[in-house]
């Protein structure tokens, strides 16, 4: 057998298939739940039905177009050599990358969510450790990571300095948002355009850039070297660029090219150098300032024991707040999970600890989103193995 195999079919027939013959039909098979983007058991449907038999597909378009070439049969997923390749080759941009599940968007690790984590992955002993943690530009590690399994590569936007911009395209059944000043627009290339000539200026798309599987664009800016960390933005939310046009930067991640998704692969529109992103645009990205914040108090005891508590709290709040980028929200789930071991133990209370901790993780720029979600993790954690202080 030759050529690889088809990722796809060889997961719903349970053989292995091979590249250098057709599609073959998997309608009327059932694709595991950790294969699908969703999530969920898939039953592989007729093209007539639903589009996820690519045989039935090909075979429906080549009735509809006869004198069609065979350009439109699915291509073989890449191997893991030439994705290694793709992983090398972005780290040696200096973009951090880390391994997404084969022909999916999804991290490959860690493979739990941090509620679940049990410490058993060796990169979580000291607490549970995301993809953005484990994101890497060691030519080693990609190596090993990618030496027997077609991992897709994930770039890490924020360890890598970047900011993303994301303009998708309309889905077929996808409705405007209520008061959408562009509710005709068909993809976000149309309403970042006209997002850039409201503010006059130019379309900013002399940069590096990729296509996705789907039709979009990705533009890759340079983070700006001073100001506050840029987060991610969903469409017209908080301050969000508008509908159909999404962010990736501190806390986000995107699909590099080499890659595919579903089957669609991730290709290089412009093989530019990156450029800065503009001015106007950081302004217009940049997170709302804090609102001014409240002293929290918390009851310690006195003598030795109250001594040592406050010491405990003081560092690993200090730890925090020292945490480097592409570190910072697993940092606050280890001291989330640290006062969390305090409280359950009777040392402080549990709400304290959490309003100290957010304080000080919407102080170093980490959202109110992931901060609470986080702590509320990290707590859980620390009081599944509570720690008491001698009086």
């Amino acid at each position: 057998m030759t050529g690889g195999h088809w990722i796809g079919a060889s997961k719903a027939l349970g053989r292995l298939m091979p590249t250098d013959l057709p599609y073959p039909h998997i309608c009327a098979r059932t694709v595991a739940a950790e294969d699908t983007v969703t999530g969920q058991p898939l039953q592989v449907a007729r093209w007539e039905k639903a589009r996820y038999c690519a045989a039935c597909a090909d075979e429906n378009y080549q009735r509809e177009h006869p004198s069609a070439s065979d350009i439109r049969r699915p291509k073989p997923m890449p191997d893991n050599e030439s994705l290694r390749d793709v992983a090398l080759a972005a780290a040696a941009r200096g973009w951090h990358v880390f391994p997404l599940r084969p022909n999916d968007k999804r991290p490959a690790f860690p493979d739990h969510v941090a509620d679940a984590c049990t410490g058993r992955d060796p990169r979580c002993r000291n607490g549970h450790t995301g993809w953005e943690a484990r994101a890497t530009v060691d030519p080693d590690r990609i190596r090993r990571g990618w030496a027997e399994t077609p991992y897709g590569v994930g770039v890490a936007c924020g360890p890598s300095g970047l900011v993303v911009v994301d303009l998708d395209v309309r889905k077929a059944d996808q409705v405007p948002p209520p008061g959408c000043p562009y509710p005709a627009a068909t993809n976000g290339i149309d309403v970042f355009a006209a997002l850039c000539e409201a503010a006059g200026q130019p379309v900013p798309d002399d940069t590096y850039t990729v296509t996705t599987g789907r039709g979009g664009t990705h533009l890759y800016f340079r983070h700006p070297a001073g100001g506050p960390a840029l987060r991610n933005t969903a469409g017209e939310r908080g301050n969000g660029l508008g509908w159909l046009v999404d962010t990736r930067a501190h806390g986000g991640y995107v699909v590099a090219a080499g890659s595919t998704v579903a089957g669609r692969p991730y290709a290089v529109a412009r093989d530019l150098p990156v450029a800065d992103l503009p001015r106007w645009l950081a302004e217009r990205l940049a997170p709302a300032p804090l609102p001014p914040q409240r002293p929290i108090s918390v009851d310690l005891p006195t003598g030795q024991a109250g001594a040592y508590l406050d010491a405990a709290i003081n560092g690993q709040l200090d730890h925090l707040r020292r945490a480097a980028e592409g570190e910072r929200n697993h940092t606050l789930y280890v001291s989330a999970v640290a006062l969390g071991q305090l409280a359950a133990g009777g040392a402080l209370p549990a709400d304290q600890a959490a309003a100290l901790l957010e304080q000080a993780a919407l102080s170093i720029g980490l959202t109110r989103f992931e901060t609470l979600r986080t702590i509320r993790s990290g707590l859980a954690a620390g009081a599944r193995r509570p720690r008491t202080v001698a009086a």
